[in-house]
């Protein structure tokens, strides 16, 4: 049961990864553009609760894959999830350290910078399909800093290497 609760996807689907990074983009945006740092707490939750779970305790993942995905009647495309969780843990990162510097030591400036890093990297996702995480995570799997075998359950799948960055 527990373990259910604390799973996340493997594979996942891209389409609703990217719906999740846009509604990153319009969170973060909002939070950066209009300084309702409250947004914060709700951004760095978010982070928390697909790291943990996926999109089944994350109101955005939810939203994107409930509603909008299903709305857009696009074809899933599905591609590794350990990546996608890499990715989603440099997000939870940086949001709550924002949420340090924010709300810890009163740097509005630094706190905003780091959003705007999780803006630059989300937008990429949506409007590319770049996810800045899945690289990393690629270039840590050949440096070694990632076991393989993590690589060889995506492959078992039938995905390619390239494919997981």
């Amino acid at each position: 049961m527990i373990r259910e609760i604390f799973s996340f996807p493997h594979p996942v689907d891209e389409v609703a990864a990217r719906t999740v990074a846009g509604c990153v983009v319009v969170l973060v945006g909002a939070t950066i553009l209009f300084e309702i740092s409250i947004l914060m707490w709700f951004i760095a939750y978010g982070f928390l609760a697909r790291v943990l779970t996926g999109p089944s305790h994350s109101p955005i993942g939810l939203l994107a894959t409930k509603v909008l995905v299903p709305m857009m009647g696009i074809r899933p495309r599905l591609v590794p999830g350990p990546p996608k969780r890499f990715a989603q843990s440099i997000g939870l990162a940086l949001s709550v350290l924002a949420l340090i510097f924010y709300y810890v030591f009163g740097l509005q400036v630094a706190a905003y910078s780091l959003l705007a890093v999780v803006l630059f990297f989300a937008t990429l996702e949506l409007v590319i399909g770049f996810c800045m995480g899945c690289f990393v995570f690629g270039r840590l799997m050949e440096l070694g800093l990632i076991p393989k075998t993590i690589c060889d359950k995506c492959n078992d799948l039938g995905f390619s290497r390239a494919e997981s960055r």
